[in-house]
């Protein structure tokens, strides 16, 4: 198996639109690229899911939202509150505006997605810290908002998986089963750049092994946590309640396949109940990219149906 074709197409167009940055490039600049790219690649929204802006005051912030719900499917409507990745410095509501779209449209469900703070400017551990609380406030709303208020799921990629991890851990603690669900698309979940998929797609496309290093060098710059904060690192300490199920996504060709592998097991070692759509062909971030590639829309559809029949499983 090799990468789809159509994404070597969208990766070489890219490289050719967009010329690559220097290794001195700030953060914004990084982000100018990656919004300028999106919009580039964006398609106009359909007319099966209408989306809201909305805002979510929390104490000293107010962070920025949109809302989308499909408009066949009946109401009140099940939750699904979503981080966008970006290595916690990149990315905005409108970057995976497409992605958010098609999750709402094929899980029948409603879609919040949060734009959370992003480093440096606001490093660890403030969009964690956004993360929970966005959800806390969405949980504690849903019925304000027209949401159901029997089901809440909350979900991310790549970076946004990792906050996901961390809000739905938190969130449980607090209130023991409020979180009913984790979707968790190509998450990062550890730092190291050495493991059989680091080493094998180190050089991308889609994520290459130094970019994710100054990621993570971004989202920690001043602080310091401690090696068992899982805030930081999920995977370093038990859970003290177990962990929502979750619908893990791994894309073959990416550098955090091992990490997705390991998420997997580390949940079950927890005792909780993981399933895992293993995209043979894809290479990180192909949920944005599913404008440019059938086979990576073909995917999505298969990750957003089956997140709208877990959420709505019996518990």
């Amino acid at each position: 198996m090799t990468i789809d074709a159509a994404l070597l197409r969208y990766y070489r167009a890219v490289d050719e639109a967009f010329p690559a940055l220097g290794s001195d490039a700030d953060a914004r600049a990084v982000r100018d690229r990656f919004s300028n790219v999106a919009k580039a690649y964006a398609r106009d929204r359909g007319d099966a899911v209408t989306a809201e802006n909305i805002e979510i005051p929390l104490e000293g912030r107010t962070l920025g939202a949109r809302v989308y719900k499909p408009k066949a499917a009946p109401g009140p409507l099940p939750l699904l509150v979503y981080f966008h990745g970006g290595g916690w410095v990149v990315g905005d509501l409108d970057t995976h505006d497409g992605l958010v779209e098609r999750l709402a449209q094929d899980s029948q469900c409603a879609v919040v997605s949060v734009d959370y703070r992003l480093a440096p400017e606001h490093p660890f551990p403030a969009p964690c810290e956004d993360a929970l609380d966005a959800l806390i406030w969405l949980a504690e709303h849903r019925s304000r908002l027209g949401f159901a208020t029997d089901r809440l799921a909350v979900g991310g990629d790549s970076a946004g998986a990792h906050l996901s991890v961390v809000a739905a851990r938190g969130a449980n603690q607090r209130v023991a089963g409020l979180v009913s669900l984790q979707l968790l698309l190509y998450p990062v979940m550890r730092r190291q750049f050495e493991s059989p998929s680091c080493i094998a797609n180190a050089n991308g496309p889609g994520l290459t092994n130094a970019e994710m290093k100054w990621y993570w060098t971004q989202f920690l710059s001043g602080a310091t946590p401690h090696e068992h904060d899982a805030r930081a690192f999920p995977l370093s300490e038990p859970f003290e309640r177990t962990p929502a199920p979750a619908l893990v996504v791994a894309a073959a060709y990416d550098p955090l396949y091992d990490d997705a592998i390991e998420l997997k097991r580390f949940l079950e070692a927890n005792g909780g109940r993981v399933e895992m759509i293993d995209a043979r062909n894809m290479t990180h971030g192909f949920g944005r990219m599913h404008a440019q590639s059938e086979v990576a829309l073909g995917w999505l559809r298969d990750i957003g149906e089956r997140t709208g029949e877990l959420v709505r499983a019996e518990r």
